[in-house]
């Protein structure tokens, strides 16, 4: 039954197999004999990013409505290269060349596992800055340690013209350099910080307040004379 399931696989024009499963060795050379790849032990988070990288549909059972087994070759995805590269001491399978979407991965290398979280940290808060960027479409300048009377007052110069004259539009994107405590194009400097942020902050100040508004009651404990004159 196992080798009939592999045949079908590699007849639907499959040369690649991941699964989340083990492998039996008795199975796995049905694969090498068709000169295809299984890798086995695959964790699910990756094998759903693989998936849609190269377009392909994940398979839990060969079960169709008719009670048969089959498997079609529209499940399948497409790579241009599938290749096992020894990175450090661990074998990676690269899959390079998808079909669907551009993936990429990250491999963090560092002296110890304490600066590899560090790292990991620093990277995630960097990656999740530029998705709430991208999902918001919109920034805000920060302000810190300058005087900012006079720093914000040109700073809103710069933002009225924007507004009201076309050929200064540009200048919506001026900014602060907290360094020099002049005023810049931001956006040039590469320099933003997503709205939503912003948004989030003040929509959670607000639940704050509001639920402190509600609380109009208040329980009060008096001191119990009689139990103090025993």
């Amino acid at each position: 039954m196992t080798k009939e399931r592999i045949e079908k696989l590699l007849k639907a024009g499959a040369n690649v197999v991941l699964t989340t499963k083990g492998i039996d060795d008795m199975a796995l050379k049905y694969f090498v004999k068709a000169g295809a790849i299984a890798v086995r032990r695959v964790r699910k988070e990756d094998m759903c990013h693989v998936a849609k990288a190269t377009g392909a549909t994940m398979v839990s059972t060969f079960a169709d409505m008719e009670g048969e087994e089959t498997f079609d070759s529209s499940l399948l995805g497409y790579a241009a290269e599938v290749v096992e590269e020894r990175i450090a001491d661990d074998d990676v399978v690269m899959i390079k060349g998808t079909k669907s979407t551009s993936a990429v991965s990250l491999i963090l290398r560092g002296a110890n596992d304490y600066m590899l979280d560090e790292m990991e940290r620093a990277l995630h808060d960097a990656l999740s800055i530029v998705k709430r960027t991208l999902e918001s479409n919109m920034v805000l300048a920060v302000n810190a340690a300058k005087d900012a009377t006079e720093l914000v007052a040109k700073l809103r110069a710069y933002h009225h013209t924007a507004q009201t004259k076309a050929d200064k539009k540009h200048f919506s994107s001026m900014g602060l350099d907290l360094l020099n405590g002049t005023v810049r194009n931001n956006l040039e400097a590469g320099v933003i910080e997503p709205a939503m942020s912003k948004v989030k902050i003040l929509q959670f100040a607000t639940e704050a307040a509001i639920t402190i508004l509600r609380i109009d009651d208040m329980i009060k404990l008096f001191k119990d004379e009689s139990r103090n004159e025993e």
